[in-house]
């Protein structure tokens, strides 16, 4: 990796990121002006032509082998830290990009109709495109910092989505958790970055990556809570805990689920191409840190498959048709760091990008479905709709058999890659208990999403009366983006596997030196030489791809054929049931945990320090009370009247006269 490679147009790319910012200012600052036409066409076209120019530059990357690193400005100096603003443009990138701003412009499209109306509405656009930039800063950056800016905006703006609808109390409350629960993550994130300055001397990805094997060699430790423990790890560990919060994982996941309190096109993009793939984006782009400690790898293997499988169980009960689909994203990111986990980073940035698709379609599908609901969100109160919406019916069909796993779509692709890295991949007891979650997570991932289909689309008719008067299909603006991101969810696995070569070492050699494995860590060699034996249908040979049959099967026979059987078995295992309705529990246990003794400690100072010491105490009392009567002798004092003013200057001067005749 060289310090600078200016193969790339600078203007081409600087505009990329530049162009969501341009019209986010614009129709944030002037949105009163420009009232709603004016306002969404101009973030709209914004944010297109930055998808125009990311494919351009996509297709320069991977078919004319051409590349970008180099700085712009000095952002900070400080003595010996210098840190520029630069990007660095490679494969790994250029996938991140691509998949960043096509989502967005189908969101922003898809915003004219679900937003219309809304007295927000130019402030909508402007976060939104604000939002975009943000992650693309992130991706496109070439240091730790430029990473930390883009990680911390899409944290605020993040919350300003979420809690968009800001006269609602829930929509205040999901904000502020999200921000919390963020904070916590990014200190850690914070501490392994400035562990890297400290320890490496530099921000700069370049400088840092080439020094790592050289650091390593030395074998240099440090002391934390009294351990003794390798600086690599300790980085790596932090860099992780950050991971946690932005991408949702055990045991940081709680923020994600309740987020669906912000409107639907946010959902969809903070879950499928944006915030929370940030973390995995980190992890695999830091991944000549993360290949040099077993103990960082194993760690991200056991909280992804723990997150995949847990939140899997969770989304098999829920009503609310976004937390059904917001709890299968936090599953599918456990997925995702898996493969991390097991050194097959490709695999995991080639189910990042084909889960955008299906996830954002599935989300706006969703909010379709609320749209036309008038508001309604739970799954019970649904019911036969493919009679009233069959582009929003046929295009979820595909999202769902999508997520599902099933050929040739595209989660089928990169989901079953991730579990043969897994196979093939020898940690102990780690990828035993890894691929024990993930295969029983596939089944539960093809029960739940059809459930939420069958009970949407399917099932008996429960609509309200007055909400069925009002059914119809959406309008144009919303189902068009469902089907761009229907053929996304279609063929972005067959394109990846294929063209792009993302399965195998081809994978590694897709993203060259963007990803760096040590080859005792590579599963996919091992891949490579099962699938230069096999054709595409040995996928159809393994397991994961029956448990996802089984699971759909499953989900027709209880919810189409025997409805009655599901209310059955909830009733014979009802703390079970509960349970999981519950989400395990996690919200009461930081009710317990920090919430509560927080609140106690605030009590505590709110009684007895401000009311008991200072407002009635000897705060009070022995100064306060003191500097009351003073002032109100010296109130006393000034009466207005002319006569006792002039009085006091003649008794002032009469005093300084004795004074200075009785010195002399």
């Amino acid at each position: 990796m060289t310090t600078e490679i200016l193969d790339l147009n600078v203007n081409e790319l600087l505009l990329i990121p530049a162009l969501p910012l341009i019209a986010a200012l614009i129709s944030g600052l002037f949105g009163w002006f420009l009232k709603e036409k004016l306002s969404h066409l101009i973030c709209i076209l914004g944010v297109v032509a930055s998808a125009i120019l990311s494919v351009h530059v996509f297709c320069q990357v991977v078919y004319f082998d051409m590349s970008f690193y180099g700085n712009f400005w000095t952002w900070i100096v400080s003595d010996t830290l210098n840190v520029p603003i630069g990007m660095m443009i490679d494969k790994l990138t250029v996938t991140m990009m691509v998949t960043v701003t096509v989502v967005s412009s189908c969101v922003h499209i898809y915003t004219v109709g679900y937003m219309h109306g809304d007295k927000g509405y130019s402030r909508f656009f402007a976060y939104i495109s604000a939002f975009t930039f943000s992650m693309l800063v992130l991706v496109m950056g070439n240091s730790f910092f430029t990473l930390f800016f883009g990680w911390e905006a899409v944290g605020l703006f993040s919350y300003l989505l979420i809690g968009f609808w800001f006269t609602k109390e829930s929509a205040n409350v999901a904000a502020m958790k999200a921000f919390i629960v963020n904070r916590v993550g990014d200190f850690g994130f914070a501490i392994g970055i400035l562990a890297v300055w400290y320890y490496f001397g530099s921000v700069d990805y370049a400088t840092v990556f080439l020094a790592v094997k050289g650091f390593v060699a030395q074998d240099i430790h440090m002391y934390f809570a009294n351990m003794e423990v390798s600086v690599i790890t300790f980085i790596c560990l932090a860099l992780f805990v950050g991971a946690m919060g932005k991408s949702a994982q055990v045991p940081l996941h709680v923020w994600l689920p309740d987020s669906m309190e912000g409107p639907t096109p946010i959902s969809a993009l903070i879950h499928a191409a944006t915030m929370v793939t940030a973390g995995v984006f980190m992890v695999a782009r830091l991944s000549p840190l993360f290949e040099f400690s077993e103990v960082a790898l194993a760690t991200v293997v056991v909280v992804g498959a723990i997150t995949a499988w847990m939140c899997a169980t969770i989304g098999l009960v829920q009503n609310d048709i976004k937390r059904v689909i917001a709890y299968s994203t936090c599953s599918q990111l456990g997925y995702m760091f898996v493969a991390c986990g097991v050194s097959a980073y490709s695999a995991g940035i080639f189910h990042l990008m084909t889960h955008a698709y299906f996830k954002a379609l599935l989300f706006l599908a969703a909010g379709s479905v609320i749209h036309a609901m008038m508001h309604e969100q739970d799954i019970r109160k649904m019911g036969q709709l493919r009679k009233y919406m069959p582009i929003t019916y046929f295009t979820c069909l595909i999202g769902a058999v999508a997520l599902a796993g099933i050929p040739p779509f595209a989660g089928f692709w990169s989901k079953d890659l991730i579990i043969e890295a897994v196979q093939v991949r020898d940690m102990g007891w780690v990828t035993s208990f890894a691929e024990f979650a993930l295969i029983t997570g596939v089944f539960m991932t093809a029960f739940y999403t059809f459930r939420m289909f069958y009970l949407t689309f399917h099932n008996s008719d429960r609509v309200d009366p007055q909400v069925k008067k009002q059914l119809h299909e959406s309008p144009a603006s919303i189902s068009l983006p469902l089907i761009i991101l229907a053929i996304g969810a279609t063929f972005a696995g067959l394109w990846g596997y294929y063209s792009l070569g993302m399965a195998g070492t081809g994978a590694e050699a897709f993203f060259g030196d963007a990803i760096f494995v040590t080859d005792a860590h590579n599963p996919l060699i091992t891949l490579e030489a099962h699938a230069a034996s096999h054709h595409w249908y040995h996928f159809l040979l393994t397991l994961p791809f029956w448990c996802a049959v089984g699971g759909i099967a499953l989900a027709t026979f209880m919810y189409l054929k025997k409805t009655k059987y599901p209310a059955k078995i909830a009733a014979m295992f009802p703390w079970l049931h509960q349970f999981l309705l519950d989400k395990w529990r996690w919200d009461e246990l930081y009710q317990i945990i920090f919430v509560q003794p927080a609140r106690c400690i605030g009590q505590f100072l709110w009684q007895k320090a401000d009311l008991g010491i200072i407002d009635k105490g000897i705060i009070h009392k022995g100064v306060v009370d003191h500097i009351l009567a003073g002032a109100a002798k010296m109130r006393a004092m000034q009466t207005g009247l002319l006569s006792h003013y002039a009085f006091a200057m003649v008794i002032g001067v009469f005093s300084l006269l004795t004074y200075l005749i009785l010195k002399a």
